[in-house]
């Protein structure tokens, strides 16, 4: 899963799991395909020190890797590709000074390009995106919008050999025994023969392909639908990385022939506090509360929640259990709005409609951090203090706002964190 957007936030992928067993399927003969015209990022040079630790770990991690089903010709094959990359750790411990605002993420993630790249995959690719759909159920838009999110519909799939990458954060990382199973997974995958070491490139967390998948999701999720033989989601074929997310998000609950929701109105007198993923009601329930489709129509069948993502004074969607299947892929309110919102645009849907209160002022990462520190000092919040405003925090924010009376929108603005100052 998409690892290119990493922050490692709240954008980190649910299905981060444990390693998956060793992959039993052979190599297909003559071995696997190298994508044309590779271009590598190079490494840069790194400290004597740095690197003369990563050999190390490479000879400690052999025994854990052989362990785990690896052989070792596999192994030394693989981890000749090693080298210590500083960059990969400088964009590990980045962190931006400031978290863009819902609106203006969505409107790059719903970009006019990208809906009219959207549009042209959709004719291009009918044949092959209908069997997919036929098969697992999840609308051929859908898949496009992950595509398009994750990679820009494959022109930006990473060119860093994933070998050295993970061998980097696995030995030096913030996140070790994570990485440690994400390069466990990428030997098991070159043991299966889907590709070698010098191609199995991707972005520098490890996220390949153009769907962006972890090696570990890789192993769990990927399938071989045109039928050569291997999973293969580097080449310029985006086949078998579109079957692949829609066979995750198949597994991950999607319900065919149900929508991820609908963007809604809520009446004057809707009461703020069921606001959230927390409070799941049927449609029944909530049209039974004034909630109406901005047509003025009736939900979508099925369960849900109501969800404000830019608080009390934006745009608010009623979400169902195919949407939190999409935050299987990426557990982001937003990513998961914009995989749905991009999709409805491709099938030539409208767009949100509702405004967005885009004269707020955009909260630095100190001051995000100083809402969840004075929340914890208050007893509201016992989480990180990352700045990260995950479901968590939100809920946290909502318990305070309706301690002092006023809406419990789970919103963090600088009115919030100025109520909290006093």
């Amino acid at each position: 899963m998409s690892f290119s957007r990493i922050l490692l936030s709240t954008t980190l992928i649910g299905a981060l799991a444990a390693c998956a067993s060793p992959m039993s399927r052979m190599p297909a003969a003559g071995g696997p395909r190298a994508p044309a015209d590779v271009t590598v990022t190079p490494i840069p040079p790194a400290n004597p020190g740095d690197e003369a630790g990563l050999q190390r770990f490479v000879q400690q991690f052999r025994a854990r890797a052989l362990s785990s089903g690896v052989s070792g010709p596999t192994y030394d094959r693989a981890m000749a590709l090693a080298r210590y990359n500083p960059e990969v750790i400088r964009l590990d411990r980045r962190q931006a000074e400031f978290s863009r605002p819902v609106w203006l993420y969505l409107d790059s993630a719903v970009s006019d390009v990208r809906i009219t790249t959207g549009r042209q995959k959709l004719a291009q690719l009918s044949p092959v995106l209908s069997r997919i759909e036929a098969q697992y159920g999840v609308p051929r838009e859908i898949v496009l919008a992950v595509w398009g999110m994750e990679s820009n519909f494959g022109a930006n799939r990473g060119r860093m050999q994933i070998i050295p990458s993970l061998a980097t954060l696995a030995y030096d990382g913030r996140r070790g025994e994570m990485f440690q199973n994400q390069l466990i997974a990428a030997l098991q995958i070159l043991q299966a023969g889907d590709t070698d070491p010098q191609h199995m490139l991707g972005s520098w967390a490890g996220a390949m392909g153009h769907t962006q998948f972890m090696p570990t999701s890789y192993l769990e999720y990927a399938v071989d639908f045109n039928g050569d033989g291997r999973r293969d989601i580097w080449s310029e074929d985006p086949t078998d990385s579109l079957a692949s997310t829609a066979a995750y998000l198949a597994r991950s609950g999607w319900q065919r022939g149900a929508t991820w929701g609908a963007e809604v109105r809520l009446p004057a007198n809707f009461n703020m506090g069921l606001i959230g993923k927390g409070t799941r009601r049927s449609a029944g329930d909530w049209s039974a509360q004034g909630v109406r489709t901005m047509s003025g129509g009736g939900l979508p069948a099925g369960n849900g929640s109501i969800i404000m993502p830019a608080g009390a004074r934006g745009p608010a969607f009623f979400i169902t259990d195919n949407f939190r299947s999409i935050l299987r892929y990426n557990n982001s309110d937003n990513y998961a709005l914009g995989v749905s919102y991009l999709a409805e645009r491709i099938a030539g849907r409208p767009g949100i409609q509702g405004a967005w209160p885009r004269q707020d002022r955009t909260l630095s990462t100190a001051e995000r951090q100083e809402i969840q520190q004075r929340l914890a000092q208050r007893g509201f919040y016992q989480g990180e203090i990352d700045g990260l405003f995950g479901s968590a925090t939100m809920e946290s924010v909502s318990a305070f706002q309706r301690s002092i009376g006023v809406t419990p929108d789970g919103y963090p603005t600088s009115i919030l964190l100025d109520q909290l100052r006093r």
